[in-house]
């Protein structure tokens, strides 16, 4: 039985000796594995972490390489690990160290219990915050919108088998979101609890511009109940218009009351101005996201590869 680690680097130099080390030590100790491999895929950070891959690659044959041609994402570096990963079962975890590899263990012995994904809920989240309550903001939306219900407290860290692995990699959309995108295939999934560390160095590449732009890609990828949302609001807007023009009518025709609605009527005009560039917003999002993926681009490009 062979097991594959597969962690996307940006920006981790200094983690990833010791988060190196404290994988193999729990890889060594699992029941059942005869072999592994630790995949580190380095998203073209070019702060020497490349080069740090290196060295341990040169030191352990169980080290595997992927560097990337330049800086595609987070969760396209787990899409270019998966695909290359030889293990009948997967981790994946982030660089950070914020979740702790001896959890590698827990994983494993809850997946024998005979399921095929087994996700690592987070507890006591050491994240800023605004990081916490954004997340926990963007989950409620996505949601609603979606119809998907998925836990907050759950990231990247998750065991998964071959059958998983492999239905993941025939998921060939350009827009990636792992942790989205394991949930929607089903399979019988379990939970463990998990303790959540602070970052062992520097602070999170995700910045707010980057946040919302993968908030909207998501919600774009997975759900069309914005579009409908259009629809609903548009035949709202319609029905009020026709009632408003019928009391119109009525104070006109029956009570003599003259219609003086100069700044009324300029606001009706900038109000469904506003509605209907925003809705042409929305319909461009989803001909931008079909125009993506008609060209058929590849979701990431290797730059390097070492063992």
């Amino acid at each position: 039985m062979i097991i594959s680690i597969i962690s996307p680097i940006y920006h981790c130099k200094d983690c990833l000796i010791p988060l190196y080390e404290r994988i193999t030590q729990v890889v060594k100790t699992l029941e059942g594995i005869t072999d592994y491999e630790i995949i580190f895929v380095e998203d073209c950070g070019q702060d020497g972490s490349w080069e740090m891959v290196e060295i341990l690659a040169n030191k352990d044959t169980h080290v595997r390489g992927i560097q990337l041609s330049r800086n595609f994402g987070q969760h396209h570096s787990i899409t270019a690990g998966i695909d290359l990963c030889k293990g009948d079962w997967a981790i994946v975890m982030d660089c950070d160290l914020q979740d702790r590899p001896e959890d590698i263990a827990n994983l494993w012995k809850k997946a024998q219990e005979g399921y095929d994904i087994v996700n690592a809920r987070r507890q006591k989240r050491q994240d800023s915050l605004w990081k916490r309550t954004s997340s926990r903001l963007f989950h409620i939306i996505f949601e609603w919108l979606s119809g998907l219900s998925y836990d907050p407290q759950v990231a990247n860290l998750r065991i998964i088998n071959r059958k998983v692995i492999s239905a993941y990699k025939s998921m060939r959309e350009s827009s990636r979101s792992f942790g989205t995108q394991i949930h929607w295939l089903g399979f019988s999934t379990a939970y463990i609890d998990v303790s959540h560390n602070a970052r062992y160095e520097g602070k999170s590449a995700y910045t707010f511009t980057k946040l919302i732009r993968l908030a909207i890609e998501t919600i774009i990828s997975y759900s069309n109940k914005p579009l409908r949302l259009s629809i609903g609001l548009g035949i709202a807007i319609s029905f009020s218009a026709a009632f408003a023009s019928i009391w119109i009518m009525i104070r006109v025709f029956y009570w003599g009351i003259p219609v003086e609605g100069w700044a009324s009527l300029m606001i009706s005009i900038w109000f469904l101005g506003g509605i209907i560039i925003a809705n042409l917003g929305i319909i461009g999002l989803y001909i931008g996201k079909i125009y993506d993926e008609t060209r058929k681009r590849p979701i990431y490009v290797i730059s390097k590869r070492v063992n």
